[in-house]
């Protein structure tokens, strides 16, 4: 049993090398990206419908287009790195509201409030806003988490 291990190891080391490295790269990307995209989301963001994203106003219709399909593969790679950092060392659900974020898709909203509702997650946001000196994110419906203690 343990032969068949090693042989496997052996024969795929340059896949096992790999993998460490971009999960080392996707780690240290999250505990860099993940803080900074928090602290310049606005404190209301969660509350009220949903609104227009300003910063990705383009007129060009070609170049919104293809900032719209660059938003969303990052948000796919963001969602997808968060369920990697479920596993590996990192904040994998963090990342992975991050990634829902920047997708577009029905029901997104929802689903962002959603997963910020959950107190450990509503706390970890406001916790990195607050080490920043950013006001604590507000929720319409769970405001009884408003502020980091």
């Amino acid at each position: 049993m343990f032969d068949v291990l090693k042989e496997w190891i052996d024969g795929h080391r340059q896949l096992i090398a790999m993998l460490a490295v971009s999960s080392l790269v996707v780690g240290v990307g999250s505990l860099l990206a993940i803080p900074w995209i928090i602290i310049r989301l606005p404190a209301d963001y969660f509350v009220g419908p949903e609104k227009p994203m300003t910063s990705w106003r383009i007129e060009h219709p070609g170049w919104r287009a293809a900032a719209l399909a660059l938003k969303n593969v990052l948000g796919i790679v963001f969602f997808f790195a968060g369920i990697a950092l479920l596993v590996f060392p990192g904040q994998g659900v963090l990342t992975m509201l991050i990634g829902l974020m920047m997708l577009n898709f029905p029901g997104k909203r929802r689903l962002e409030r959603w997963i910020v509702n959950r107190p450990r997650i509503f706390k970890a946001l406001n916790w990195i806003r607050h080490r920043a000196d950013r006001p604590s994110l507000v929720l319409d419906e769970l405001r009884r988490l408003t502020s980091v203690k």
